[in-house]
């Protein structure tokens, strides 16, 4: 296993932090004292607290716009659909992954200000453009209907996906994978027209039909 980095032990120590007391309840004496560090080591990786808390949100949107990038590179996802099966996906994973950054993010989002808040917004509003841009594809190719509005549709989705971090359950019954399976087969059987639910690639994110409805204990 690779050894943290002193940058990576603060942020972790801060995230338990902000969760458990809040962002104002904690100061950078705690943070230091709790990761084993001292505060030269602190403002040698941060210029104040207010930077930890923007790295702390900078961590998952930088990597949901990297995994967008992958998708809009590569050759396995060229068309609408595989885009935005694929942009599911990859996103809802996220929040899996980084659960407790993303708890942080919104718990404690109305903090970040300035600059901080601005790179912040730049970033999620790219990634609100890049579903667009799928959606409308789709709808110019005849894959998606037309008469559902790509930014309500795009808005739609982010909301869908962005509340999963108030309800996942990592030792729950569905792993984040079926999850996300559930949430394409919810998004494209509302989106897809006739032809697009005859291309090969949307089989591949619709859920296969069961004898027995899929149940939640």
């Amino acid at each position: 296993m690779t050894k943290k980095s002193l940058k990576e032990r603060l942020m972790d120590t801060a995230i338990v932090l902000f969760e458990k007391y809040g962002y104002h309840g904690v100061s950078v004496d705690q943070i230091v004292a709790e990761s084993g560090s001292s505060k030269g080591g602190f403002y040698h990786n941060f210029k104040s607290k207010d930077e930890l808390l923007y790295y702390i949100h900078d961590v998952f949107i930088s990597y949901v716009l990297e995994k967008a990038n992958e998708i809009q590179n590569s050759n396995q996802f060229n068309t609408p659909i595989s885009r935005l099966g694929a942009t599911i996906q990859s996103w809802t994973k996220v929040f899996d992954i980084y659960k407790p950054h993303i708890t942080v993010f919104y718990q404690e989002s109305t903090y970040l200000t300035g600059e901080y808040s601005e790179r912040i917004n730049e970033k999620r509003d790219d990634y609100r453009k890049w579903i667009v841009k799928i959606i409308e594809e789709g709808q110019a190719s005849g894959d998606f209907r037309t008469e559902v509005p790509a930014t309500i549709t795009a808005m739609a989705i982010i909301g869908m996906i962005n509340w999963t971090y108030k309800w996942f359950n990592q030792d729950g019954p569905l792993s984040m994978e079926s999850i996300a399976q559930i949430f394409n087969d919810l998004m494209l059987n509302s989106l897809l027209t006739e032809q697009g639910m005859r291309q090969e690639e949307a089989q591949m994110f619709l859920l296969k039909k069961q004898n027995t409805p899929l149940t939640v204990d």
